[in-house]
């Protein structure tokens, strides 16, 4: 239901916009070319979690970005709260983004990734040296979330994102071991290109 509901306000938010007048000229604008990225930081329930996002876009209208996404992260899981195993997990992967700018710099962002993950298990329970064994695993997700940002095109701009994966593959890196789905907290800059000199 959530999703018909954020596919909906998204679909809303298009058709209203594109009736702008000031968007009918689509001519590519070397100056809409965006840099940057963010970072995420997650603690809870014996977990740790840490990354980077570096992407680039384009500023295709005044109420929409779209562009290429990457990420890089770390994730731990501490033995006390995890039936004794520690677990550690490392996952990259990518994606393409797009940011509906909606009003007042409030937007709802889709974000379609592939990961791949690499993780490390200990079982504490195998007594003082454990036992490890390592897992490798591959899986689509599909983030969708709401954020803000102060974004003008052409300066540099600050945005702060929540998300959280509507796709129900148990690899993904956003799914915990019990199925139960794991907020995304991503904030950080974009740097526009400046204009070239004529």
């Amino acid at each position: 239901m959530k999703l018909f509901l954020l596919v909906g306000l998204l679909a809303l938010s298009v058709s209203s916009f594109s009736q702008d007048e000031e968007e009918s000229s689509h001519k590519f604008r070397r100056d809409n070319i965006f840099f940057g990225g963010s970072i995420g930081l997650g603690l809870g329930n014996g977990g740790f979690s840490t990354g980077a996002n570096p992407e680039v876009g384009y500023s295709v209208a005044r109420w929409l970005d779209a562009g290429i996404s990457t990420n890089f992260n770390y994730f731990s899981y501490r033995a006390e709260y995890n039936n004794g195993i520690r677990q550690r997990s490392f996952n990259y992967g990518g994606g393409v983004f797009a940011r509906f700018f909606v009003f007042s710099g409030f937007f709802l962002q889709v974000l379609p990734e592939y990961n791949w993950v690499n993780t490390n298990f200990k079982d504490l329970n195998a007594g003082s040296i454990g036992s490890e064994y390592h897992l490798k695993r591959e899986a689509p997700s599909l983030l969708l979330g709401i954020g803000y940002g102060s974004r003008v095109i052409g300066n540099t701009n600050f945005f702060t994102v929540l998300m959280i994966d509507a796709g129900t593959n148990t690899n993904s890196p956003y799914i915990d071991t019990y199925g139960a789905k794991l907020p995304i907290l991503r904030t950080g800059f974009n740097f526009y290109l400046r204009p070239k000199r004529r």
